[in-house]
């Protein structure tokens, strides 16, 4: 059995209810809890976790805590995980790392994920369980299986318990761009008292993208790429920024949305790195706040420079500005909706606050059209 067979077989066991708790101590459950809880926001150490579980059951033989090529008697998790776990999960519908949970510096450091690992993992409760579970499988010999049927189960009651279903509207023809703009403002400005809403507007500019793909000419024969984790560093993602246009296989368009950070220097910076890197023919930046005003003339420099050193148009411009221009392009202001909300309902990075205020403001938008 391959990689991406044995993780779905295993991913099936847990949605059918298979249980294997006897065969572990308190102190593993508690481990599998923590990272199960914690998949969303920690979900390199998830995928790598799942990595090793799963080439462990094929390769019974291989110490996985030597999870690289350069590390005596090992193997490339990384390279397992990219071509077959992470694109599986996705195809799952769990949490999954745009590329690989190695990408992640804490974690690709080469020495073996041994108890005194070094790697700098952020949240310490997460490091210790993910460590203790691997040295559950290789030291201890318990069944890797039985560790992932069971996280597995965890993480799907998570996401039942995070599955919110937003109505579609009933009289989408009385809408307005006016109405709209003004409900996705609330809802990018309401304070969540959690993390996750920097998303939102991402997923608003997906949504409406979807829709340009289809209407305007100038994406004819583009795609859009799948949305990667709002969590993942720049350096981590591997992305140009968190919408990527595909066009003849080349990266055509970007668009780098900040909620929370006014545009300044630095962020510019970032992009004219990523520019010369990537090379698309467009890149959006977009705020919720304004553009730092002292940083004017240095972003208006790295513009002019870019355009002319890489042939690159930067458009720095406000979130709200732009979508509501955009959505003057679109024929039908009730498919966005949907579609937002349809994007909204389906990601896993959002709380379930974010999917019920969104699901209150379309009730009171109904209500008012």
């Amino acid at each position: 059995m391959n990689y991406k067979k044995l993780l779905i077989s295993i991913y099936n066991e847990a949605k059918q209810g298979n249980c294997y708790k006897a065969e572990f101590n308190e102190k593993t459950l508690n481990n599998i809890k923590i990272i199960a809880e914690k998949c969303f926001s920690q979900k390199a150490v998830y995928t790598v976790l799942i990595t090793l579980s799963i080439y462990k059951i094929i390769h019974p033989q291989q110490d996985i805590r030597n999870h690289q090529k350069q590390i005596a008697n090992g193997f490339s998790g990384r390279v397992i995980d990219t071509k077959y776990i992470s694109p599986t999960l996705r195809q799952l519908g769990l949490p999954a790392m745009r590329e690989s949970g190695w990408t992640t510096r804490s974690l690709e450091q080469p020495y073996p994920y041994t108890l005194d690992y070094q790697g700098k993992i952020g949240n310490k409760k997460v490091k210790k369980a993910f460590l203790e579970l691997v040295n559950t499988i290789e030291v201890e010999r318990v069944n890797p299986k039985y560790i992932l049927v069971e996280l597995f189960k965890k993480i799907i009651n998570i996401q039942k318990q995070n599955e919110v279903v937003i109505q579609p509207l009933i009289n989408p023809d009385k809408l307005t761009i006016s109405k709209v703009i003004n409900v996705l403002n609330y809802q990018f400005s309401f304070n969540y008292n959690i993390f996750g809403g920097s998303k939102l507007p991402v997923l608003a500019f997906y949504g409406i993208y979807q829709i340009l793909m289809e209407e305007m000419t100038r994406y004819n024969g583009c795609q859009l790429k799948p949305l990667g984790s709002h969590t993942a560093s720049d350096k981590s993602s591997k992305s140009a920024g968190d919408i990527e246009i595909i066009k003849q296989e080349k990266l055509f368009e970007v668009l780098e949305i900040k909620l929370d950070k006014p545009i300044d220097g630095n962020i510019v910076r970032i992009a004219q790195e990523k520019i010369i890197k990537y090379n698309p023919e467009r890149y959006y930046i977009l705020s919720y706040l304004e553009v730092k005003q002292d940083d004017f003339n240095i972003i208006n420099d790295i513009i002019n420079e870019v355009k002319n050193n890489h042939g690159c148009q930067i458009i720095v411009n406000g979130i709200i500005p732009t979508l509501k221009y955009y959505l003057r392009l679109i024929s039908s202001l009730d498919k966005f909706i949907n579609l937002y909300s349809h994007l909204m309902e389906n990601d896993s990075e959002l709380k379930i606050i974010h999917k019920q205020k969104w699901s209150e403001l379309i009730q009171n938008l109904e209500d008012n059209v």
